[in-house]
């Protein structure tokens, strides 16, 4: 059977976008080359023609010249052809990668939209607001522990805040007091007191001389406190 009908082939795979825009790519190289060669070949026919005197070989060399324009023209004809079908290439394999973008966007949304909605199943507002009700409770009752915890057990609760104040007035009146007399606080500002001397009627100390008892003679002299003077060395000549 398979020499009756022969085996059939496999068919080769179609040419994929880039494949056809290098291959295009590669011939308009191979026409550019072509044309410089045009180029060249002209330049050259230009210098003969302006060397050459009017007359039979001049006109052979224009013909030559005319035939290589030619020739420059049809390549540069192909070579535009094939920069077009490169253009629509691109912008055909510019389409396609677009589209395969999409596709994997898609497809990316598609798994996450899946993940989100499992991960949402196993959260619920009505738990998340329950929480935050117990942390705002739970941060009430620590005040309240702290507050309790740092209560001065020396200061009564009874004070009355307007007693207080006019203590605060009055020491602040008796400190203004003080510092009147020259900057000069009452205890260190000199005593006023009356003298307790007189007060208390005393005789005054006595001065001069004591008497000397009778009976007792050569008295001695006295100091100004009342004791014997020291006797002084006479002094020799």
């Amino acid at each position: 059977m398979k020499r009756v009908f022969g085996v059939k082939k496999n068919k080769d795979p179609p040419p994929s976008i880039e494949d056809a825009n290098e291959r295009i790519s590669k011939r308009g190289d191979s026409v550019d080359e072509k044309i410089k060669k045009l180029d060249a070949e002209l330049s050259r026919y230009k210098e003969q023609i302006k060397k050459t005197r009017p007359g039979p070989a001049q006109e052979a060399v224009k013909a030559r010249a005319m035939r290589v324009l030619k020739q420059k023209r049809m390549y540069e004809g192909q070579r535009d052809m094939l920069y077009n079908q490169t253009f629509n290439l691109d912008q055909v394999q510019f389409a396609a990668e677009g589209i395969k973008d999409a596709q994997q966007t898609m497809s990316a949304l598609k798994s996450a939209n899946k993940e989100l909605k499992g991960m949402m199943k196993t959260v619920k507002i009505q738990d998340i607001d329950n929480l935050q009700d117990e942390m705002m409770d739970l941060m009430d009752v620590s005040n309240e522990i702290q507050e309790t915890l740092g209560r001065s057990y020396n200061v009564p609760d009874d004070i009355d805040e307007e007693e207080l104040m006019g203590e605060l007035d009055a020491l602040e009146l008796d400190m203004g007091n003080e510092t009147e007399a020259d900057g000069v606080p009452s205890y260190l500002q000199p005593d006023k007191e009356t003298d307790l001397d007189s007060e208390l009627n005393l005789p005054p100390a006595p001065t001069g001389q004591t008497a000397v008892p009778a009976g007792r003679s050569n008295p001695q002299n006295e100091d100004e406190l009342g004791l014997p003077a020291v006797p002084r060395a006479s002094i020799r000549g």
